[in-house]
């Protein structure tokens, strides 16, 4: 349980002491900032702790919001504030330079969490402010003050605000109209009986798996059930986040487990179709795979772009986002711009649709086109705001890049031989250069000939020049998306062209395994614990080592029956125990942040 200090003794009527006990605070009353800091010391070191001022009126969930977000080393509203243990420290030297008599009556200048609260802003402690919109959290020094506060209090239905930021303010056309106006009230019937955010993601992976498995029947009861259990597996997804929201149940289990299962959903319901097809004779692995790679390089657009330019300011973020903004001066542009991306929502509303009316064969084909059409807008967007951006790229962001480019041993010892000091980047250009010439020989030469290698190692040496200088040019955050491309495309080539028996089936696991990784490196970035272990990139071999790899193994296994579909399994089931594994302990044991990822709009 967490401790609350109230600094002096609560109003008479006030509700606050029960309020905080509510939220599931021990309360203790203090008479003065010397008490305080008393009372303030007998707390563990280990334990979160609120000052609250007595006289502090306002909506509970406007306590909740400001005191019980786990995601923040201190967040603070009008009259209260809250530290974790990081943070606690900073407080009691706050405390200490703030110290007044015992027993002096409380005035208006003497706002004492609001005092610390500042102290702690100049101590360096980031306090998060939350945003209460019409919730109430203030402090009236007088009667006539805490009369108008209260019936303000009174004027606002606390549970209707709450339900209202339950939902995520920018979701996709699909999940604000037809999902949210009912999924909100399921995540207070969870929250009300003691379901935790987890929980619900658990669902929701495991329906989409039952949902997978009915696709994989081949029947058309199967297809209709596999789409109508999508779409409920959809609702428990964005129950998970509305739940974490309304609760305040952030984790950093649950960032993992948000982070990844949908991914995880949508890959196996992929898989399911593929196999029911060719339950009925016919082949759609390749078709399967090829969304599952174009959806995946569209992400990693949205990943570099966000990371490259995340901390824009001033000029650059104004000339980026001036297109946007006349925009959204026209209000159904906003809704339009929105769809035509085929955000996670509109995604999985069409494949759960076409999977119970169609066949797999159209579910793929309206897939892939679909994702085309929205990783040429948006790709095309940011390259336009990209050349007129004046700003330039900080040294976080280069980092950023050359992480998610996942540049193993082999390329960085090119880049290494190949450096030469001063030379500006052209990351871009020699990426480019690389993807270009491995994919051509791919699909231009027989499958196994040895130009295919050759071709690999020059991509192995354009790798390693793309990222020899730090990637602050103003196109670098595409050098990460083409490696992708490069190795996810040379790996669904070679496989197709093998003939080999199953080659699709396993080129499908290495690529899922690899873009598990992948997605992995995203986050963690975006939890600001930084890229995976170099160690682990070294194992895995990097995007330019797995991809030497499959086309040595290529040429020396071409002819040889099922031997590239062996060679390409087994470094699948290698590939996804070694991330798995690093990604498991990292979530579980290390110190990453407690957030719950908003990840892709849906």
């Amino acid at each position: 349980m967490s401790t609350a200090i109230l600094t002096g003794p609560p109003a008479p009527g006030s509700s606050l002491d029960g309020d905080l006990r509510s939220l599931g605070f021990d309360v203790r009353i203090a008479s003065g900032a010397e008490e305080t800091g008393a009372l303030l010391a007998a707390v563990p070191a280990g334990e979160r702790v609120a000052l609250v001022d007595p006289r502090f009126v306002g909506h509970p969930h406007a306590l909740r919001l400001a005191l019980t977000d786990p995601r923040f080393p201190a967040a603070a509203a009008p009259g209260a504030l809250t530290a974790q243990p990081e943070a606690r420290p900073a407080l009691t030297r706050a405390l200490s330079a703030a110290a007044v008599p015992a027993g002096a009556a409380p005035g208006a200048a003497d706002d004492l969490p609001g005092t610390l609260a500042d102290a702690l802003d100049a101590d360096g402690v980031a306090v998060h402010r939350p945003q209460l919109g019409t919730l109430v959290a203030t402090v009236p020094t007088d009667a006539e003050a805490r009369h108008a506060a209260r019936a303000a209090v009174e004027a606002v239905d606390d549970e209707a605000v709450r339900l209202r930021s339950a939902v995520k303010a920018h979701d996709g056309f699909f999940t604000t109209f037809f999902i949210s106006p009912y999924s909100r009230y399921i995540a207070r019937w969870c929250a009300r009986r003691g379901l935790t955010p987890n929980q619900v993601t658990t669902a929701s992976l495991l329906t989409a798996l039952i949902a997978a498995g009915c696709a994989a029947t081949g029947e058309r009861g199967g297809y209709v059930a596999a789409g109508v259990l999508l779409l409920v597996s959809f609702v428990l997804d964005c129950t998970d986040g509305q739940l974490a929201r309304y609760a305040l149940k952030y984790s950093t289990m649950g960032a993992w487990l948000d982070a990844t299962f949908d991914r995880a959903k949508e890959y196996a319901f992929y898989a399911g179709l593929a196999l029911g097809a060719a339950r009925n004779g016919d082949d759609v692995w390749a078709l399967a795979l090829g969304a599952m790679v174009l959806m995946t390089c569209r992400h990693v657009v949205d990943f570099s772009f966000n990371e490259a330019n995340a901390e824009s300011t001033g000029a650059a973020a104004k000339t980026s986002l001036a297109l946007s903004s006349r925009l959204d001066g026209v209000g159904w542009t906003v809704w339009a711009r929105r769809m035509i991306i085929l955000p996670i929502g509109e995604r999985w509303a069409m494949i759960a649709v076409l999977t119970a009316v169609t066949s797999p064969r159209i579910v793929f084909w309206a897939l892939i086109a679909g994702c085309a059409f929205g990783a040429c807008y948006t790709t095309a967007g940011r390259v336009l705001r990209s050349l007129t951006r004046k700003g330039k790229r900080t040294d976080r962001a280069a980092r950023a890049l050359f992480d998610l480019t996942d540049s193993g041993p082999l390329a960085q010892l090119a880049a290494r031989l190949f450096h030469r000091p001063g030379d500006r980047s052209l990351g871009v250009v020699f990426a480019a250069i690389a993807t270009a010439g491995l994919l051509f020989s791919v699909l231009t030469w027989p499958f196994g000939d040895r130009q295919i290698v050759i071709a690999a190692v020059g991509y192995t040496i354009f790798a390693g020049l793309a990222v020899a200088h730090p990637l602050k040019g103003a196109l670098d955050w595409l050098v990460p998306p083409l490696f992708r491309a490069a190795e996810y495309t040379t790996v669904l080539v070679l496989a197709a062209r093998s003939d080999a028996p199953g080659a699709l089936p396993a080129a499908f696991g290495l690529v899922a395994a690899v873009a598990y990784h992948h997605y992995d490196t995203v986050y963690r970035i975006r939890g600001g614990t930084g890229a995976p272990p170099a160690w682990l990139v070294r194992v895995t071999g990097g995007h330019e080592g797995r991809t030497l790899l499959v086309t040595v193994l290529a040429a020396l296994l071409a002819g040889r029956g099922d031997d590239f579909t062996l060679a390409l399994t087994a470094l699948a089931v290698a590939v996804a125990l070694v991330v798995l594994v690093e990604s498991i302990r990292f979530w579980v044991s290390a110190g990453a942040p407690a957030v719950h990822d908003e990840g892709e709009t849906a």
